[in-house]
């Protein structure tokens, strides 16, 4: 994960070398919880926005800053626990834990797993639920295979080798759910392309 990646004026995360942005989805409620300088009972952090999902990474674009928080980045390899929840009274759902991106000159357990929940407050979600679940397979199922088991720690730009071209072709879309799928890549300034996972200060928004 990190805390507000690079974004362009537009709010479109600025995106990885090789990384291919499949859809968006405005009108979500996102939560997190430990956000370094949050506000909220452990750091706990809600904003209305939109999700921008590719074949690396989900990162979260808040329609306006909550304290310091603008933008959340959620790497596939690193989210466990996934799941889709259709409560009675409430709005459907996804919830999750996320590992965190560890510098490599810091400590594993001075970062702890961030729990994350995605809601669908406006529209329904046909199209972004199951597009969501079968891009955390098949970049599990491509990462197993290229990975060794013995690897403690996978890059989470891996995740740029999987083919997601089929599945794309195939998706299916609800036309009550209001995610714009991008047949093309949609930022112009392409050739703007990041190579790390890095965080950046809200200040630079």
């Amino acid at each position: 994960m990190a805390l507000n990646p690079q974004l362009f004026p537009n709010g479109m995360p600025v995106p990885f070398l090789n990384e291919m942005f499949v859809l968006s989805r405005g009108g979500v409620e996102f939560e997190i919880d430990k956000v370094p300088g949050a506000q909220g009972h452990g750091g706990h952090v809600k904003a209305k926005g939109t999700i921008y999902l590719s074949n690396v990474r989900m990162v979260f674009v808040a329609n306006k800053p909550v304290g310091n928080f603008v933008a959340f980045d959620i790497p596939m390899l690193y989210v466990h626990g996934e799941k889709f929840n259709q409560p009675i009274f409430h709005c459907n759902n996804i919830s999750g834990q996320v590992e965190p991106v560890v510098p490599e000159n810091e400590h594993r357990a001075l970062y702890s797993t961030y729990s994350f929940k995605i809601l669908f407050k406006e529209g329904g979600c046909g199209t972004f639920v199951p597009l969501f679940l079968n891009l955390i397979s098949s970049v599990r199922r491509y990462n197993q295979q290229a990975t060794p088991v013995s690897e403690p720690h996978v890059d989470p730009l891996q995740a740029a080798q999987t083919p997601v071209d089929e599945m794309m072709r195939h998706a299916y879309v609800d036309p009550n759910d209001p995610t714009r799928i991008f047949l093309q890549q949609p930022t112009p300034e392409s050739q703007l392309r990041r190579r790390t996972y890095q965080s950046q200060p809200a200040e630079q928004y």
